[in-house]
């Protein structure tokens, strides 16, 4: 990928994610990017396709984070690696979640994403399920949900409601929880 168009791409996902999809303009990605519309509409046919191109990508980095595929690992390492993981990503990328939350809670980018989202809330459920269908089969779908449900009203809480949120605490009990 060019080194502009990655730049065009960094520039919107933190306009997106701090002014939302509607309030960020084409002209307003340009100019941040430093970069020419025509330079952009070489890359991308409309502001729609950026936004796709960028949650695209956001799934892949979540999958390749998150997503463990070792027979080797016991299933409560597993989990206790997947939620260290989520954690530091929360931790460290605060823009990245930033923007996923602010797309799945607008109308407009929800409905235009709406088929990535269900792609990508279905391969997370069946990775964490897979992980509990070796602890418990009969119990594993519900805590799958469970498990997810909660990391979802953590990043919520962590990135727009409280300001000093005990994170690293909030870890430390989802790890107690499903490891022990």
């Amino acid at each position: 990928m060019s080194d502009k168009k990655e730049k065009v791409l960094e520039t919107a996902t933190k306009l997106f994610a701090e002014l939302g999809f509607e309030k960020t303009s084409m002209a307003l990605i340009c100019k941040e990017a430093k970069v020419s519309k025509g330079l952009v509409y070489h890359h991308f046919e409309s502001k729609e396709s950026i936004l796709i191109e960028i949650f695209t990508s956001s799934t892949h980095k979540i999958i390749e984070s998150n997503v463990i595929v070792d027979e080797t690992i016991e299933p409560k390492d597993e989990l206790k690696q997947l939620i260290n993981n989520v954690f530091y990503q929360l931790e460290n990328d605060k823009l990245f979640f930033q923007f996923n939350l602010n797309i799945m809670f607008q109308p407009s980018t929800r409905s235009l994403l709406e088929e990535h989202i269900k792609e990508r809330a279905d391969i997370l459920f069946k990775s964490v399920k897979r992980i509990f269908d070796k602890i418990s089969i009969e119990r594993s779908e519900i805590q799958a949900y469970t498990l997810l449900a909660e990391i979802d009203g953590i990043t919520l809480n962590y990135l727009s409601v409280f300001e000093k949120y005990p994170l690293l605490k909030m870890k430390s009990e989802l790890i107690n929880k499903y490891t022990k």
